[in-house]
């Protein structure tokens, strides 16, 4: 039997507002408040995990299977 590299990776998302002068003062808050723990996603933040298989030579997706829960 062949051995195969699958990568799981979970996607967690969230949306913010906050109140900043511009788009780019925005994230700098928002970017902040992450670093600072005061945004830690969880599992009501779940959007979707995918599964992908990876090439043997070159570490490439050859594959994508994405499994929405």
């Amino acid at each position: 039997m062949k051995k195969y590299s699958i990568e799981v990776t979970e996607i967690l998302r969230r949306i913010m507002e906050v109140e900043a002068s511009d788009a780019d003062d925005a994230i700098a808050k928002v970017r902040q408040m992450y670093r600072n723990c005061d945004i830690v996603l969880d599992a009501s933040d779940y959007e979707r995990t995918e599964i992908s298989v990876k090439s043997e030579k070159a570490g490439r997706n050859v594959r994508n299977v994405e499994i929405i829960q």
